[in-house]
C-alpha cells in the first residue's frame, strides 16, 4: 500500500477505529511503540500518518508490517491520529493491541485494506 491509496471515507472510519480501541481496549502510540508491537508479533493493525517528516521516522514501519503479515493504512493526518488515541499533540504511528469494542469495525477495516491490496497487486 501506498501513501494517499485510501479513501476519506475509509480512514474516517480507521480513526473512528482507533478512538474506540483507544477507549474500550489498548493501543500503543508512537513509532518506538509500535515498532516494538510489530516486532513481538501483538499489533492487530498499524496506522501511519502520512504528513510526518522527516519519512524516515517511519518508513521501516509498512515493511515490519508487511513482514509480520499485520495489517496497515496510511491516514492523512498525524494531528488528526494523535487526537484519536488520546493525545494533545500529533502522533506519526499507533497500533491496536486489543480492540475492545471495536471488534466489527476492525474486520470491516482489515477487509477494507485486504480488497486495496490485492488491487494494488494487479
Amino acid at each position: 500500500m501506498k501513501k494517499g491509496e485510501i479513501t476519506k471515507e475509509l480512514s474516517d472510519k480507521i480513526y473512528e477505529l482507533f478512538e474506540t480501541a483507544n477507549s474500550s481496549g489498548k493501543v500503543k502510540k508512537g513509532t518506538n511503540e509500535v515498532t516494538k508491537a510489530l516486532e513481538r508479533g501483538v499489533a492487530k493493525l498499524v496506522c501511519i500518518a502520512e504528513d510526518v517528516n522527516p519519512e524516515a521516522i517511519v518508513a521501516h514501519l509498512p515493511l515490519l508490517s508487511a513482514e509480520k503479515e499485520i495489517p496497515y493504512a496510511f491516514v492523512p493526518s498525524k494531528k488528526e491520529l494523535g487526537g484519536t488515541v488520546g493525545l494533545k499533540v500529533g502522533c506519526a504511528s499507533a497500533a491496536i493491541i486489543s480492540e475492545g469494542n471495536a471488534r466489527k469495525l476492525l474486520k470491516e477495516v482489515k477487509d477494507a485494506l485486504t480488497i486495496i491490496n490485492k488491487e494494488a497487486k494487479k
